[in-house]
């Protein structure tokens, strides 16, 4: 959406509202060669890959909105 007065303000990850969304790549090989790939087309990486305390293997981005992506097997 465009137009004249929509603002694109700062948009802290920890937010109410909808904040992320997780997709399942299905191995721990796929979440590491992603995050890699994503690290080197200049996006940032929040966190991982890494084996989170509830026991999911997971890393996370910030996409192009500013919406935190996670990784997941």
């Amino acid at each position: 959406m465009n137009k004249p007065s929509m603002e694109n303000i700062a948009k802290p990850v920890n937010r109410t509202g909808y904040i992320h969304i997780a997709f399942s790549v299905g191995s721990v090989e796929e979440v590491d060669h992603l995050t890699r790939q994503f690290r080197e087309d200049g996006f940032e990486v929040l966190n991982g890959p890494r084996t989170t305390g509830d026991g999911y293997y997971e890393s996370c981005i910030v996409g192009f909105e500013g919406n935190q992506i996670e990784i997941t097997v």
